[in-house]
């Protein structure tokens, strides 16, 4: 039996593209039912540097965007493209721009439960459907159990310290790589794309590293 394909995913659960992207990429895999692949979850961090708790979203999008009218309108463009792909994308409800070290350690404990992709996917549709604020441990909790995480486990995840060091390792792998935005895919550990690319561009990388 060939080796199965490995996608390593750099993302971040505040990257409105990571979101799109890991639609794109899962029509792809659709598309090639019959391809064994691995798919695993790389933290990255858009913003490392704020703050425990967060900031108000408004505080950020202005400085960061150039201004308000320019945030809501590059907020509408990636609306509109999220919505040709499924998705629903709410940015009149975000009110915290988050420290998401926390959420990428629950996808990571998430893995050993066979719930990586669930819990990524739960956390995308949280923070850009709903608003969730990603670090809620009261929320992070309620997403965890509804996608089949253990519940008392992953509390004392969170309540402990596991799981930093493999974020802050895959930070540096992404510096290793040159890796500067996301989302990121590396396939089969050489073949690399980037940004959230129409669902024809992963199935020609499908097809490549299955070759």
């Amino acid at each position: 039996m060939p080796s199965p394909i490995v996608i390593n995913v750099h993302a971040d659960v505040s990257c409105p593209w990571c979101w799109i992207g890991s639609a794109r990429l899962g029509r792809a895999l659709d598309a090639r039912p019959d391809l064994r692949v691995e798919r695993h979850w790389r933290p990255f961090l858009l913003q490392p540097d704020l703050p425990r708790g967060g900031v108000p979203w408004a505080d950020v999008i202005g400085p960061k965007f150039g201004g308000a009218a320019r945030a809501e309108a590059m907020f509408a463009h990636v609306a509109k493209v999220g919505a040709a792909d499924g998705l629903d994308f709410r940015f009149d409800r975000i009110a915290r721009a988050n420290d998401t070290r926390d959420a990428h350690r629950l996808i990571l404990f998430a893995r050993s439960h066979g719930r990586e992709w669930a819990m990524a996917e739960a956390l995308f549709a949280a923070y850009f459907r709903e608003g969730v604020d990603l670090e809620d441990r009261g929320a992070l909790l309620g997403i965890a159990e509804a996608v089949g995480v253990p519940l008392g486990p992953a509390r004392a995840w969170l309540d402990s310290r596991e799981g930093e060091g493999a974020v802050e390792a895959s930070r540096a792998e992404a510096a290793r790589l040159g890796i500067r935005g996301v989302p990121f895919y590396v396939f089969n550990g050489d073949l690399g794309i980037s940004g959230a690319q129409p669902v024809e561009t992963f199935v020609a990388a499908l097809d490549e590293a299955s070759a």
